[in-house]
């Protein structure tokens, strides 16, 4: 039998989209004939979810695991092609079937998390599955552990996810932070939490628009200390008014049920993925125009 290499298993891959693990088993299988495993793939319907692998999917769900316990938790985006998918019974079961399984695992690792077993197979054997079901594109995006004195999730509309570690106070305290966290989306939960570079970057911007004013440079100074100020305001937790009722800040908030906000984190549907955005009228017309020099 002919040796399954590196680069055999790697133009397979480049061919059909499918994971290293799927091409090398499809080329033993095939005894190292490439043609054979992809006859084989698309007999099996693996190779129908490869070409779906290169569809953006920027839609989908955040779905969150809680312990018993409430001391450790799993906040998992999970994406798909369109909303309707995004509420289709069989995503969101298979979604909430992973995040499970991954805290109970205690992984948040995409690859990692892609290996456990699930059922008779593999969750990425179980996400392939999914995809020939429903016909469109769905990957594991992201996943995150948070471990704390007490843990509560919340999730707005299957969008907006977030997870909030509290030292002290209960889990309606824990509820209100993290409605409040999906509303007003603060960086940090202090001032002192937000990053070097960060308030590096803000300070140069915020010193180019000062200087631009013309003023004496002691008063640029006081200018730039300002939006400073005011910007820390803005992206820490503790220094924001209270999304449901803006005259208390967080801190009061949190002060008055001795109370302290450990750590948070927050997901939000397809963040940083770029869509792609389709000119159909472009697309026509490059389309005859192509035709016409043929």
């Amino acid at each position: 039998m002919a040796e399954v290499t590196a680069s055999l298993v790697k133009e397979l891959r480049d061919r059909t989209g499918l994971g290293m693990m799927e091409c090398k088993k499809a080329l033993q299988e095939a005894g190292a004939d490439i043609e054979l495993a992809i006859d084989n793939l698309r007999k099996s319907g693996q190779a129908k979810a490869a070409k779906k692998a290169g569809n953006i999917a920027a839609d989908g769900a955040i779905i969150t695991a809680l312990s018993a316990d409430k001391r450790s938790a799993l906040i998992m985006e999970v994406n798909c092609q369109t909303d309707f998918v995004a509420r289709d019974e069989n995503f969101t079961a298979f979604a909430q079937a992973v995040a499970a399984l991954a805290l109970s695992a205690r992984v948040a690792d995409i690859a990692a998390i892609s290996q456990l077993t699930m059922g008779e197979g593999s969750v990425e054997e179980a996400r392939v599955s999914l995809v020939q079901k429903i016909g469109e594109n769905v990957q594991l995006r992201r996943a995150e552990l948070v471990e704390g004195e007490l843990l509560v999730s919340y999730v707005h509309g299957l969008k907006i996810g977030v997870l909030v570690a509290l030292q002290g106070g209960d889990a309606a305290l824990g509820h209100d932070m993290a409605m409040h966290i999906a509303a007003s989306n603060p960086l940090v939960v202090m001032p002192a939490d937000v990053p070097a570079d960060v308030l590096a970057k803000e300070k140069e911007i915020y010193a180019a628009k000062a200087r631009e004013s013309g003023k004496p440079e002691a008063i640029v100074e006081k200018m730039i200390e300002g939006s400073l100020k005011k910007y820390l305001s803005e992206v820490s937790l503790v220094e924001q008014s209270f999304v449901k009722d803006p005259e208390v800040r967080v801190s009061d908030l949190l002060k008055k049920a001795g109370a302290t906000v450990q750590r948070f984190v927050r997901f939000q549907v397809g963040e940083g993925i770029e869509k792609k955005s389709v000119d159909f009228a472009s697309e026509v017309a490059a389309a005859a125009a192509a035709a016409a020099q043929a």
